[in-house]
């Protein structure tokens, strides 16, 4: 289910391990540079406001939103009802 070796992509669902967000499930929006990714979970953190977070407080996990990430490549932008969507069918995976 988790993989931490290989740093996150775009419309990838990451678990905030550090910080006030600790134990949240949010999307990488986008890749700033070896060390920092922007994400968002279309709720408490906008795709207009995204988190910038080390990848090393991250923990990646094994599931990309196509639909995120389809987005993201065709327009630079995704709806936060999208990032929702995203991230609540990755969390129900976890719970069957």
């Amino acid at each position: 289910m988790f993989e931490s070796d290989s740093p996150p992509g775009i419309g990838q669902i990451v678990q905030v391990n550090k910080g006030r967000d600790t134990g949240v499930y949010a999307v990488v929006i986008h890749r700033l540079d070896e060390k920092f990714v922007l994400i968002a979970d279309g709720e408490n953190r906008k795709f207009d406001r995204p988190k910038k977070k080390n990848i090393h407080h991250l923990t990646s996990c094994d599931y990309v939103s196509p639909e995120v990430q389809n987005s993201i490549s065709e327009t630079g932008r995704v709806t936060n009802g999208k990032l929702r969507h995203a991230v609540t069918t990755f969390v129900s995976t976890l719970q069957d």
